[in-house]
């Protein structure tokens, strides 16, 4: 699991003394339906720790980020979202739009419900049931992890253009889909009818200009459930992991899929990685379409910048 600040102490209690109330945020939705019925022994197992519980459910987009923030003005100090990438994407931006980082902001958990969970991976919750998952966070230590920040939006494990943005498309378009199809089907469909997109790319010690498959920029190891893009990242470094592939043809193209899922893309000659604080893109011939975290993003804007905030997010990780 990949290493990240240690935000206070050694623990919870060190953390915040003794910290026992979890305010939960539940996407009913996630998981195919799953989360919803996860929830009565949620909050039951975190009773049986000696936690007591606030919960709440989404009802529709952006509801996590809404409900996040008012949980922080009114004093929450630990924020549960249970739910997939989706919803921990929008209860950490409202942690983050409401709070600075730092000893003393509100620390954000995950009980894993999605499919991909990329951000459950960073955090030692992967593939645990929701039962399993309150009882290692009850004893989880704390630590700052960085988030990037971008068209005013921020992002926990990864954000993309081109490519990958596409493929959030068709899988949105794709619901009755599940587990590792989900994600392997959308990405051969996305290919069939994907025009790679002319993009000047601007980094410190990078610089280059052409039609490019995707660029992803990222904070976790892993985006799209599978994919190893960024096999060195650490969410807690102080810097972004950048992966670059040129446009490629269809063989190379089939040939990258295992190589990037065991995360040796990195010596193709399509494919640049590389670490950086900011980078710039810019779309060359029309606007932009992004993901943040898989979460499409379509803005009116043609360039953007990225840039890390180091250590602005408290997050339990499991021991």
């Amino acid at each position: 699991m990949p290493e990240a600040r240690s935000a206070a102490g050694s623990g919870l209690n060190a953390y915040n003394g003794r910290l026992v109330h979890a305010h939960v945020i539940l996407n009913p939705a996630a998981g195919r339906g799953a989360a919803a019925r996860a929830l009565d022994p949620i909050v039951r197992e975190f009773r049986r720790q000696g936690w007591a519980v606030e919960a709440e459910r989404t009802d529709h987009p952006g509801h996590g980020v809404a409900l996040a923030a008012a949980a922080v003005r009114s004093g929450a100090r630990c924020v549960v979202a249970v739910g997939g990438d989706g919803t921990v994407h929008e209860v950490a931006n409202g942690l983050l739009r409401q709070a600075t980082g730092g000893v003393g902001a509100p620390l954000l958990g995950v009980v894993p419900m999605g499919t991909g969970n990329d951000f459950a991976k960073l955090v030692g919750l992967y593939r645990h049931a929701p039962v399993r998952a309150v009882q290692r966070l009850v004893t989880a230590r704390t630590a700052a992890f960085d988030v990037g920040h971008v068209l005013d939006e921020y992002f926990v494990n990864s954000a993309g253009i081109g490519f990958g943005a596409e493929v959030v498309r068709v899988r949105n378009a794709m619901p009755g889909l599940s587990g590792f199809l989900s994600y392997l089907v959308p990405v051969l469909r996305a290919f069939a009818r994907f025009r790679p997109p002319r993009l000047e790319v601007r980094a410190s010690g990078f610089g280059e200009t052409g039609y490019m498959m995707m660029v992803e920029i990222c904070n976790g190891t892993t985006a799209g459930g599978s994919y190893r893009f960024a096999p060195a990242a650490r969410p807690g470094d102080g810097r972004l992991d950048v992966c670059v592939v040129r446009r490629v043809s269809l063989a190379r193209f089939l040939l990258a899929i295992p190589r990037v899922m065991r995360g040796t893309h990195g010596t193709m000659r399509e494919v640049a990685l590389f670490q950086t604080r900011r980078i710039m893109l810019r779309s060359l011939e029309g606007p932009l379409v992004l993901h943040l975290d898989g979460e499409l993003r379509e803005p009116a804007a043609r360039e953007c910048t990225v840039r890390v905030e180091p250590g602005r997010l408290n997050v339990l990780v499991a021991r």
